[in-house]
């Protein structure tokens, strides 16, 4: 019987090495795979970045006008309200300037026939009124006459009244009368009101 050998180690060896290389070829393209794939991250999240930091940059410009812009505003209302207080001032002082000429005309609708005032005295947005009356009715009068509403006077009050003999005169004899003493608060006009005030009273004249 003839026996036939066939030597099989060359093969295996040509088998082991094709696998080693595919191995290899397969490491190698993992690695280039692998690096592309963080090449593109990378600019892709560098690009992101990049979008960011532009946003920011535009916020930041944004927020720096508007940061102008309010200390313009800022500046702008407080220009606007010291002209207002100037305004005020000034309109309080016209006010003021006609107050006592709507207080006479108060005073001389106001006061009743048989009172006779003596002195009118303002301290402030006081005033403090002295006379003379008939009869304690004409003061209670003289008081409700001072409570109208549309007046220039309210919240008037007495402070003291007491009778006393008035001195003998040419024709009159000596009577009783009551001496009196009172005092109102002043309203303080707006500027509408106190137009329409001297109004009237230029009407009036």
């Amino acid at each position: 019987m003839n026996i036939v050998l066939i030597n099989l180690l060359p093969h295996r060896e040509a088998q082991r090495k094709k696998r080693r290389e595919a191995f290899y070829a397969g490491v190698v393209a993992s690695i280039l795979a692998g690096g592309l794939v963080l090449a593109l991250g990378y600019t892709a999240l560098s690009e992101m970045i990049s979008q960011q930091q532009s946003r920011n940059d535009f916020l930041k410009a944004e927020n720096t006008k508007l940061d102008g812009q309010i200390k313009d505003i800022a500046s702008l209302r407080s220009e606007i309200e010291a002209l207002r207080a100037r305004q005020d001032a000034v309109e309080g002082l016209q006010a003021d300037r006609n107050l006592p000429v709507h207080l006479f005309d108060d005073l001389t609708r106001d006061t009743p026939a048989g009172v006779q005032l003596s002195q009118i005295r303002q301290e402030g947005s006081t005033v403090l009124i002295q006379g003379v009356a008939l009869s304690q009715e004409r003061v209670a009068d003289f008081l409700r006459n001072l409570s109208r509403p549309d007046g220039w006077l309210e919240k008037p009050e007495l402070i003291e009244i007491r009778s006393q003999i008035s001195p003998a005169s040419a024709g009159n004899t000596p009577r009783v009368v009551a001496q009196f003493q009172l005092r109102a608060s002043l309203k303080r006009p707006t500027p509408a009101a106190a137009a329409s005030g001297v109004a009237a009273h230029s009407s009036k004249s």
